[in-house]
């Protein structure tokens, strides 16, 4: 380091000060990685995407609206998932297949 003071006292102070800086340091260090780890453990901890999700209708006693297959870019923020067998009822009473994800293709289902 260059442009020290040549004297003690203002030597300890900024000695002091370092030692205060670096306890700050290593405390948001610490932080970070507590949150890194909590981030981590979140995502260790996720439940599986499902398989078929099923678009629901702007109110709880709104139709669904389409089935797609789990993680289609085109479904909607209201879905849910459901089971193999929920998404090929779904089809079966009339609710409209994904034209992006073909859900019914990837089911199996055949009109009629």
């Amino acid at each position: 380091m260059t442009d020290l003071p040549p004297d003690l006292p203002r030597l300890r102070t900024l000695e002091t000060w370092l030692v205060l800086a670096l306890s700050e340091v290593r405390e948001a260090i610490a932080a970070a990685e507590q949150r890194e780890r909590e981030r981590q453990r979140g995502i260790e901890a996720r439940p599986p995407a499902p398989d078929w999700l099923l678009e629901l209708g702007l109110n709880r006693a709104a139709p669904p609206v389409q089935v797609h297959v789990g993680g289609c870019w085109n479904s909607g923020k209201r879905v849910r998932g459901v089971t193999r067998e929920d998404a090929l009822r779904a089809l079966a009473e009339g609710v409209k297949a994904c034209s992006a994800c073909r859900p019914d293709s990837k089911l199996g289902f055949l009109e009629g």
